[in-house]
């Protein structure tokens, strides 16, 4: 497939981050977008990123222009195979057949399992949303990207549709009691997280509290899901330790 030139010739040292949707409104409100989010939790100045809105209509550019790529979130879902969706899962396989660096969350997660030959669907027990516990598999010992995780760590969640079925080849890092792909190697410098390592625990909150009111109208703070809501630090971290990976051999 072709690429549009990046918008930055001095690129390849610039992160890009593929946006798949935006938040909910009442808290793009409050807090920003996805990429506002990601570029702060990686540490990066705006000028070495560079956002890409492809639910919009944008055209993704060349992917060995980069030194990394994230994936967002979405309100989308995987199995609805839109446009922009599937056109972003060709862009994907060329990216991870050219070893760029790559971290997909939430949507971004499913989507590259979906682009390498994965399933992915609405989970039988529904949704997944809150402050999580997540525990690290015997696997990711030796991962570049979740090895210095703890064995169990919290993050922040709230997804539908999960990874049902891996790619050939995939490895399982991480789980939860919900979901047992929560954190999964697609190749030797490509992670996939269903969890959220940008949200804050102020973000989190805002998620709960919108779908309380999706679900009872608008309703005090007191109808809110009694899920949990806290700091999530050792999910946090990934985002660095991801930065690090990808410049190592920028």
């Amino acid at each position: 497939m072709s690429f549009r030139r990046p918008t930055d010739l001095r690129s390849a040292t610039r992160f890009l981050i593929v946006q798949t949707g935006s938040t909910l409104p009442t808290v793009r409100a409050r807090h920003g977008d996805f990429p506002d989010w990601f570029r702060c939790g990686l540490g990066l100045h705006r000028r070495e990123v560079e956002v890409v809105r492809v639910h919009a209509g944008e055209d993704l550019p060349d992917p060995h222009a980069y030194a990394a790529a994230i994936v967002t979130g979405s309100p989308a879902m995987v199995s609805e195979r839109l446009a922009w969706s599937e056109e972003t899962a060709a862009w994907l396989r060329e990216a991870v057949a050219g070893d760029l660096p790559i971290l997909g969350v939430c949507y971004g997660h499913q989507l590259l399992a979906h682009a390498l030959g994965g399933r992915v669907d609405y989970h039988a027990n529904g949704r997944e949303i809150g402050t999580v516990g997540i525990e690290r598999l015997a696997a990711a010992d030796g991962d570049a990207l979740l090895a210095a995780a703890p064995a169990r760590f919290r993050a922040h969640a709230s997804h539908q549709q999960s990874v049902l079925e891996l790619p050939r080849g995939a490895v399982v890092l991480a789980r939860s009691a919900h979901d047992p792909h929560h954190a999964v190697r697609y190749a030797p410098r490509v992670w996939g997280l269903q969890f959220h390592p940008e949200f804050s625990v102020e973000i989190m909150r805002g998620y709960l509290h919108a779908r309380a009111r999706a679900a009872h109208g608008d309703c005090p703070a007191e109808c809110c899901p009694r899920r949990e809501q806290a700091p999530a630090p050792a999910a946090r971290r990934l985002l660095r330790r991801f930065r690090t990976i990808a410049l190592a051999n920028a």
